[in-house]
């Protein structure tokens, strides 16, 4: 805090005075301790935000009806003794995470939640029907407004759901249904107020959801049921008509079933032996036929036609017998002319027996193949007759097999409406129950610690935000660290605000020299020690202030009086014209002042008053006027100062506020140096630093910053170095 002054010479530039500086508050903060410290800086804010939010959270979840969720567990297992005919309608070929997950759908949906609802008679609770709440107070004034300020006109019609619909609704919202994981159990949860109807309704829930798995087994056995008893009847009216068709067909195409056959195919056979056998004969009478015309051997012509034979043995003898005779006799001879004779009637008997033979073969030849041609016709008209009832027996062969086709699926249909039946009679549900709800003792809704802790969690870190935007948005002095890095002055004093308990009847002026071993005499003690130990110790320095109610006068009259009791010479000027307060402090009102001196209707000795607490001597304003610049400005004010200066060890000028007048200009220009008072964490220190640069830019010398009305226990636990000054360890030291 207390830094030594460069002196005027050596005075900072004011170029870059505001800008952030690496202490500035409302950049980051680079470390822990600094972190600390904006906490203790901002204590009460981070405090309001770290119990306020967990407090509301707490009234509000007191105020929120606690809600209970019951939990049940039923486990899915398909029975694998299902008939053929109904697994493609009752059960999936293998349950997977789709078929649970479909399951659970089924098991949360309006068509299970509606006889839920109505055996429960929750369409009549008013926690799931709407329409039967009361209205809150809110509800109640938005219908109040809603009225008032209703337009005349009609409104058209929203169509809104029916009150049943907004029940089932809610009613369905209140019901959970998931997966245990990737097991077959789905576990079913309800939400109430109420334990017990919570606990009721997941049980409720599933057993609605067996019975109606189980009902829906026996509608699909109903229903296969019929199917199979009208495809049996179709089936036994399909194998009748098939029978009378067979029937009918063999009556009309003249077939014995079993016994045609068998008669046709002797019927060729004998035809056949018998074609064999005529052509047997025909053969033999051909035969003989050619051995009679001499077309065989002799043996053969011999067998056929002995008496030709015979005739033809004795032609050849007499044939024989003549050549013998010839070769002896003439041809005229009688003998060959007898033999000649016996020879051409051997001759013509041969030749007529042959005739006679011939004929009679001939005959048998013909028969012979009249018969093969008899018996041909014969076995081509059993072939025939064969070939048809071939044809017929295949058309009947078709009609066989689709009878016995349908008796085929007849028989197969009678087995399974048979086991249908049977099973029927031992179906079972696809899930069972593995643990009823029971009514819990805790409520599901609000979670009240984990609401709490996340609603203190949150209070903490939005208190650290708010502290974050407070020491961003904080564009004050806090301490002399900021006025180092802010403004490049250094910090003289802390002047600590006295409270109005510490006071008592005393003025805030008169503390310092009351209580000169205080806390606040000592910060000032601290002011002087920065204005001597410069380099240039200076005689004439002039307070001032950015802007009004800053406590500049006050500074002014606590330094002047402290140097007073130290031995100094000192007086102290009442330079604000416009606004003067010396004259009422010290109780001369109306006296006459600076101004009238500067005007040359008073001496400086007229004006010069004594403080009734110090040796201070002290100049009050006088009578103000439009001239007060000109005044300060003029040779009078010059001869003054000069006086004062010969006369007084410290020549305190009281200006008024660099802001509002361009008296303190000139004020500060003609003072060996200007101490600028800043009131602590109010004035922006831009608002100071263009004060300062308005002082500079007039050649005056700003040596410091006194920071003032200080209060000791927030900067205490500021963190800022400065803060161990009024720390309360150091209490011993001081007295109030």
């Amino acid at each position: 805090m207390l830094d030594t002054p460069a002196g005027p010479a050596q005075t900072a530039p004011p170029r870059g005075r505001g800008s952030p500086g690496p202490d500035r508050p409302g950049e980051p903060l680079p470390s822990g301790r600094a972190l600390i410290g904006a906490l203790r800086r901002r204590l009460w804010p981070f405090l309001a935000c770290a119990l306020v939010i967990p407090a509301l959270a707490g009234l509000a979840l007191a105020r929120i009806t606690p809600r209970y969720t019951a939990t049940g567990s039923l486990i899915y297992e398909p029975d694998a003794t299902s008939p053929r005919e109904l697994k493609s309608i009752l059960r999936p070929g293998r349950v997977t995470a789709s078929v649970m997950a479909s399951q659970a759908r089924v098991l949360g949906g309006l068509r299970l939640i509606e006889p839920l609802s109505q055996r429960l008679g929750l369409l009549q609770d008013p926690e799931f029907n709407p329409a039967l709440r009361r209205p809150g107070a809110v509800a109640r004034t938005a219908a109040w407004l809603s009225a008032w300020f209703r337009s005349p006109a009609p409104a058209r019609p929203v169509g809104p759901l029916p009150e049943p619909d907004q029940a089932l609704l809610a009613v369905q919202h209140a019901v959970a249904v998931r997966a245990a994981g990737t097991s077959r159990v789905l576990l079913v949860s309800f939400t109430a107020e109420d334990p017990t109807l919570a606990a009721a309704a997941v049980n409720m829930l599933m057993d609605i959801y067996i019975r109606s798995q189980l009902a829906a087994k026996y509608r699909a056995v109903r229903k296969a049921r019929s199917w199979l008893q009208d495809r049996a009847d179709a089936l036994r009216r399909e194998v009748r008509a098939a029978d009378d068709r067979m029937a009918a067909y063999r009556a009309r195409e003249g077939l014995v079933h079993g016994v045609q056959a068998g008669l046709d195919t002797e019927q060729i056979s004998h035809l056949m032996q018998s074609l064999a056998e005529a052509r047997a004969a025909l053969a033999a009478a051909q035969g003989r036929f050619d051995a009679a015309r001499g077309n065989g051997s002799p043996a053969a012509a011999a067998a056929v036609a002995p008496s030709v034979v015979a005739l033809r043995r004795q032609r050849d003898a007499t044939a024989a017998r003549l050549q013998s005779v010839l070769t002896r006799l003439g041809p005229r001879h009688p003998v060959v002319i007898a033999l000649r004779r016996q020879l051409a009637q051997l001759d013509d008997d041969v030749a007529a027996e042959t005739a006679r033979v011939v004929g009679a073969t001939g005959a048998a030849v013909a028969s012979a193949h009249q018969r093969v041609a008899a018996v041909l016709a014969d076995l081509a008209a059993a072939r025939a007759e064969v070939e048809r009832n071939g044809r017929a027996e295949i058309a009947l062969d078709a009609m066989a097999r689709d009878a016995a086709a349908s008796r085929s699926l007849l028989t197969s249909v009678l087995k399974r409406l048979q086991a249908l039946q049977q099973q029927a009679a031992v179906e079972q549900p696809d899930a069972h129950e593995v643990s009823f709800a029971l009514p819990p003792a805790v409520p599901s809704f609000p979670p009240t610690r984990p609401m709490l802790a996340a609603a203190a969690g949150f209070g903490v870190l939005f208190g650290l935000f708010v502290v974050y935007l407070l020491e961003l948005g904080d564009s004050t002095l806090p301490g002399g660290e900021a006025v180092r890095a802010a403004l490049r002055l250094p910090c003289f004093a802390l002047i600590p605000e006295v409270r109005r308990r510490t006071l008592g009847r005393l003025r805030v002026e008169d503390y310092a020299a009351v209580k000169p071993l205080s806390a606040f005499a000592e910060q000032v003690r601290g002011l002087r020690a920065g204005l001597w130990l410069g380099a240039r110790r200076p005689r004439a320095v002039a307070v001032t202030a950015a802007r009004p109610a800053e406590g500049k006068t006050t500074v002014a009259v606590a330094l002047g009086r402290s140097a007073a009791l130290a031995g100094e010479r000192v007086v102290l000027l009442d330079c604000d014209l416009r606004h003067p307060s010396l004259a009422a402090l010290f109780g001369a009102e109306g006296r006459a002042g600076l101004a009238d001196c500067l005007r040359g209707e008073a001496s400086l000795e007229q004006v010069l008053g004594k403080d009734p607490l110090t040796p201070m001597a002290y100049v009050g304003a006088g009578s103000a006027g439009p001239d007060g610049f000109g005044l300060f400005l003029s040779e009078a004010m010059v001869r003054v100062m000069q006086a004062l200066r010969n006369e007084y060890d410290l020549v305190l000028l009281d200006a008024p506020p660099a802001l509002a007048m361009s008296d303190t200009r000139v004020i500060a220009q003609i003072a060996d140096a200007t101490l600028l008072c800043v009131r602590w964490r109010v004035t922006p220190r831009d608002v100071a630093a263009a004060a300062i640069e308005l002082l500079e830019e007039s050649q005056a010398a700003v040596v410091g910053v006194a920071l003032t009305r200080v209060d000791r226990r927030a900067h205490a636990r500021s963190g800022h170095a400065d803060s161990s000054m009024v720390d309360p360890r150091v209490n011993r030291y001081v007295t109030e």
